[in-house]
């Protein structure tokens, strides 16, 4: 799977001008942003050392020095975090091929939320459990089983530009969290062939995924146009299921009396079964 740290490095140098980091601008430049010369210089390694870094032999960088190249380079956080994943990935055995099943007491937890959307997203961004609500509002039980998958829905689903009005914002946060998880299991084979099924069918994934973008999936907005009331306008939070590392209870919220959250009682009593639903 191609998710090497140098690729992820020269993204970064391609976003950054010279002249903002005090740098001269004028002559020829090759290289689109920041050569390495100048971000070894800046970062205060020897240019040897940061180009055995970008070709993925920097296992051995210290966090004081992939802190200065982060510095450099104006990474956030996620960033950061990222770069340390890559260039000091976990060994093969770390790497999961499977997820846990889903625990009763999340399934129960997700039975008792009558009133909130949810769902269970695993590795690889897989649906893998839906409370009746959530399957109200997403219609995860109605989709076919390779789309209960986000990142295969955004970009594959042709319904799904309709159904996210902001469907930029949706590919954009999708492909930055799938990023995220590919730095983290660079053995996962199945993770591999999902990226490589969706750079194939989709010029959109293929273009968001050449520019390197991270995000954790914490919290945010999410608009929705559902086909049977209209626009819902949610919060939505994304919360770690505990034991189950690899597992996000996802929510979606509305102010009570919102139009969102009365066309959300709307679905509710329309919702015969308050049953959570288990993906097969």
């Amino acid at each position: 799977m191609e998710n090497t740290v140098g690729d992820f490095l020269r993204s970064r140098r391609a976003r950054i001008r010279p002249e903002e980091v005090g740098l001269p601008s004028y002559g020829r430049r090759r290289v689109q942003g920041l050569r390495r010369e100048e971000v070894a210089q800046l970062a205060g390694v020897s240019v040897d050392y940061y180009i055995r870094l970008e070709q993925g032999r920097g296992s051995s960088a210290s966090d004081t020095v992939l802190a200065a190249v982060a510095r450099v380079l104006r990474l956030d956080e996620v960033e950061a975090a990222h770069l340390r994943v890559l260039a000091r990935p976990p060994g093969a055995a770390a790497a999961s091929r499977g997820g846990r099943p889903i625990r009763e007491g999340t399934r129960l937890l997700l039975d008792l939320m009558t009133g909130v959307p949810a769902f269970v997203l695993g590795r690889r961004m897989d649906v893998l459990a839906w409370n009746a609500l959530g399957d109200a509002v997403q219609g995860f039980s109605a989709a076919p089983p390779e789309l209960r998958n986000a990142a295969r829905h955004t970009f594959l689903d042709p319904a799904a530009r309709a159904f996210y009005p902001r469907w930029e914002a949706v590919a954009a946060e999708t492909v930055a969290y799938l990023r995220l998880d590919a730095g983290r299991h660079p053995e996962d084979a199945e993770l591999a062939a999902l990226v490589g099924e969706l750079s194939v069918r989709s010029e959109e994934f293929r273009r968001l995924w050449a520019d390197h973008p991270v995000r954790q999936k914490t919290h945010g907005v999410k608009l929705i146009r559902h086909p049977l009331v209209g626009e819902l306008d949610f919060g939505y939070e994304t919360l770690g299921v505990n034991g189950c590392a690899e597992q996000m209870l996802v929510t979606y919220t509305a102010p009570p009396g919102s139009p969102t959250a009365q066309k959300l009682a709307m679905l509710a009593s329309w919702t015969t079964s308050g049953e959570p639903v288990a993906a097969e």
